[in-house]
């Protein structure tokens, strides 16, 4: 009798666990600027890497600087720009981007102050760019329906002058703490070296430890992803956030579990807890590679939003989570965070870009970093 009394009370308890609400307490927190808005954009790809960056600067000199997204976000539009032309029309023009996109701004253009460029014509205004993407998109279709030899450079200027209207004009030379600077020079001084950032991934149809180029729409610049078992790939996260390293993180947003609004990310075992999940400890779904590969394939997992991973969190029962930094402004979610079970990124992470010196020895030696 005395059993199943205790084993009654046990499922009590268990029970009642799972019904908690979240207590969260902080495992580790790694320095980055504060929470900001991209406001009425498509431009996470940029606000997230660019908190990245900022994160690396502070992590290697100390210096905390507030760089421009909008000039990254403006360079970028060009190079779509291009590439949409010369792919005849045949690629994606529009505001999404990836990690490596802002890697790739810094290492061609450089990279400047929030001082010197903010992107807007009107400083009080927030960020919005669909009148400006429509304008482009619009003339780069009427250019590739109509493709003649004397207006080429045309096109160019054109989407020049919708940048200037819209965002304002680059700055190609300016001042900064008394030092006369260009954009590339810029970049130089904060000592980052574009050749240290890589994209680690984790599917099944290609080889592992090797670099493969991800067929995803908004990897319009070609990028490559190092890919990794997924076991791996997750270890290599926690390996760079316990060794002080912040990563920029690529990942699906559309789940009912995810909620930028409270700040919590999860997946739940049952369905029916999808919903409950976002306040209270449910029981969470296992993850393994043909799960992760089969919602990839069936666009289950598709690349809606660039975040940026700057610690852990735990909460009463000891169950870790991903503290992440959103673009949503401080008033949404965990004062602008999401917390993110181990589950959710398993299953919903596209990929995550990090300082080759953030992996593990032996992953770096088996991917020959």
């Amino acid at each position: 009798m005395n059993k199943y009394l205790f084993s009654f009370a046990f499922l009590c308890i268990s029970t009642l666990g799972f019904s908690q609400t979240y207590e969260f307490q902080t495992i580790k927190d790694i320095v980055a600027n504060p929470v900001i808005s991209q406001d009425q954009t498509g431009t996470c790809w940029s606000f997230s890497t660019t908190s990245f960056l900022e994160a690396e600067i502070i992590r290697t000199t100390g210096k905390h600087i507030d760089l421009s997204e909008m000039f990254t976000v403006r360079n970028t539009y060009s190079k779509k720009a291009w590439v949409y032309v010369m792919r005849q029309g045949k690629a994606q023009f529009g505001e999404g981007g990836l990690a490596h996109d802002v890697i790739y701004s810094a290492r061609d253009y450089g990279v400047v102050p929030q001082s010197v460029y903010s992107g807007k014509v009107s400083a009080d205004a927030p960020y919005d760019h669909a009148a400006m993407v429509t304008a482009m998109e619009t003339l780069l279709k009427s250019y590739v329906a109509n493709p003649l030899v004397e207006l080429a450079p045309d096109w160019k200027n054109a989407i020049s002058t919708v940048l200037d209207n819209y965002m304002g004009k680059a700055p190609t030379e300016f001042t900064y703490e008394g030092v006369q600077y260009t954009p590339t020079s810029f970049f130089k001084s904060t000592e980052l070296n574009p050749k240290n950032y890589i994209t680690i991934s984790s599917y099944t149809h290609e080889p592992f430890y090797q670099p493969f180029l991800l067929d995803i729409p908004d990897n319009f610049s070609n990028g490559l992803f190092y890919n990794l078992p997924l076991d791996e790939y997750m270890q290599n996260i926690d390996y760079a956030l316990d060794k002080g390293f912040t990563l920029a993180l690529d990942t699906d947003v559309s789940e009912a579990s995810f909620s930028g609004k409270i700040g919590v990310a999860a997946i739940p075992e049952n369905p029916a807890d999808t919903k409950t999940i976002l306040k209270e400890i449910k029981p969470e779904k296992t993850i393994t590679p043909a799960i992760r590969q089969a919602q990839f394939e069936s666009y289950a997992t598709t690349d809606d939003h660039l975040m940026h991973i700057v610690g852990k969190v735990k909460d009463q029962t000891g169950k870790v989570y991903y503290k992440v930094k959103n673009s949503w402004g401080s008033e949404s979610g965990k004062e602008g965070y999401v917390y993110m079970s181990v589950a959710y990124l398993r299953l919903k992470s596209i990929s995550v870009l990090l300082h080759k010196d953030g992996l593990s020895p032996k992953t770096k030696a088996a991917l020959g970093l």
